[in-house]
């Protein structure tokens, strides 16, 4: 899953390539209509939905000469779990540190730290 989302990020690290996919989240469009309000070129805005279908961010679909792109929900999905999953270990951690912490001050664990105190107010 990281190797997946490694590419992910990769294509979300450019602020192009997130306005596309921002713009993709309300529905399909064509490579045409997402370059509209671009300032590049056509050939240009290909080589963007290359890197997101590269990611599988985005799948696209050429029906005659219209290429409609669209974006991989799932995939979306999966880079949300992976981060919910870090925000949960850094909150657990968090919260231990301050359990840690208030024990620490409960137990007088502030003694001897009047020389930091000082220091700290200079």
């Amino acid at each position: 899953m990281l190797n997946q989302l490694d590419g992910v990020f990769h294509a979300l690290a450019d602020s192009t390539r997130r306005s596309m996919v921002e713009r993709l989240s309300a529905g399909d469009l064509s490579v045409s209509e997402l370059a509209e309000p671009l300032t590049m070129s056509l050939p240009a805005v290909l080589q963007h939905v290359r890197v997101l279908e590269a990611s599988g961010l985005v799948h696209s679909r050429k029906t005659g000469r219209v290429r409609t792109c669209s974006l991989d929900r799932a995939l979306f999905t999966r880079a949300e779990s992976w981060f919910l999953q870090r925000r949960t270990e850094w909150n657990d951690r968090l919260d231990r540190l301050g359990e840690h912490l208030a024990r620490d001050d409960d137990h007088g664990g502030r003694e001897g730290h009047e020389h930091d105190d000082k220091e700290n107010r200079r």
